[in-house]
């Protein structure tokens, strides 16, 4: 970081989510979108435009060379996060990398030995895991208000167009519900339940271009808890989430954007609500430039442990439906 204190970053893969980490970076405080990056020149010059970006770059390699970037946030299709992360993380560059953290669980481990061997920062961007709501959620569930927490319900899925050439529905690119919506409602599992489930038991249908078009999947933990999950790319879902415990329950609506979180427990009703959510990538990305300007090569919040932990129960799920990506 320069003297000033400023965390300057640049973006790797600009699509559609990076258009949206653009919008929210000028809501952060202490942060400069410096440089975006694209395998095409003439698509990073047109993203820099449109987000009055100073640099742009016709290749990953030469962003992450520019000795004036801080951070990195990826934001490649998924088959690409392991190179575009290393990529970065040679270079000595801080990483953000978008959900799922990889495609699979062995490449989520080549990318965390290589975080911790360079002592470089590195993320999984779960943003909804940094949204006031959700941290109001942790903050209940710490204090025991709900009691022992027993059950989780939750779901996410949206209704997409068939389109054989969209990422979504073409398997080399690590498309379907699973890695697309199913990483939200199992990595809220993740975070409340603090494990990786025992078990795993779920079914899903495999549309016309071989991709989870949508799924349901129990979880099942020691002590009798259990967590069901609902994913879908061709479905709208309710997306809402709620965790029940011996004495109340949390209600989430619309948890990966969550606005508010009711609680419920002996009798008493305490609803949270956070009115100015309209930016809701600026949360993450101010827990990074809080761990770069204290030194720390992880977050807390979302451990890159973790992530390697959540990658591998959705192979162990993958490997139940049959699911193999080409580049495997």
């Amino acid at each position: 970081m320069e003297n000033d204190g400023v965390i300057r970053w640049g973006i790797v893969g600009p699509g559609t989510i990076a258009k949206k980490f653009a919008s929210d970076m000028k809501y952060v405080a202490g942060s400069e979108l410096l440089a975006v990056g694209s395998r095409a020149q003439e698509k990073a010059e047109q993203f820099a435009r449109e987000y009055g970006i100073p640099r742009s770059y016709g290749s990953y390699e030469e962003l992450a060379n520019d000795t004036d970037i801080d951070a990195i946030y990826v934001a490649t299709p998924h088959p690409f996060h392991k190179d575009c992360v290393m990529t970065g993380l040679r270079a000595g560059k801080a990483v953000l990398c978008e959900k799922p953290f990889t495609l699979n669980a062995d490449e989520a481990e080549e990318i965390a030995k290589a975080a911790r061997d360079a002592q470089v920062f590195l993320m999984e961007a779960m943003w909804t895991r940094f949204l006031p709501a959700i941290v109001k959620v942790r903050e209940w569930l710490g204090a025991g208000r709900i009691g022992e927490v027993r059950l989780l319900k939750a779901e996410y899925g949206f209704r997409a167009a068939l389109n054989p050439r969209s990422r979504l529905f073409d398997l080399r690119l690590g498309g379907g519900a699973l890695l697309d919506a199913g990483v939200y409602p199992i990595s809220l599992a993740s975070m409340i339940f603090g494990q990786a489930p025992e078990r795993t038991v779920g079914s899903a249908h495999v549309g016309e271009t071989g991709v989870d078009e949508h799924f349901s999947i129990i979880f099942s933990y020691p002590g009798g808890r259990s967590a069901v999950l609902n994913g879908a790319i061709r479905l709208r879902l309710q997306n809402d989430a709620c965790i029940i415990g011996t004495e109340g329950m949390i209600h989430i609506p619309g948890f990966i954007n969550a606005k508010a979180a009711t609680l419920r427990a002996n009798g008493v009703q305490e609803t949270f609500v956070y009115e100015g959510l309209e930016h809701g990538f600026a949360f993450e990305i101010a827990e990074v430039n809080r761990c770069l300007r204290r030194g720390l090569t992880e977050s807390s919040v979302m451990l890159i442990g973790e992530s390697i932990q959540i990658m591998k129960t959705i192979d162990n799920i993958r490997k139940e439906w049959g699911i193999i990506y080409p580049s495997e």
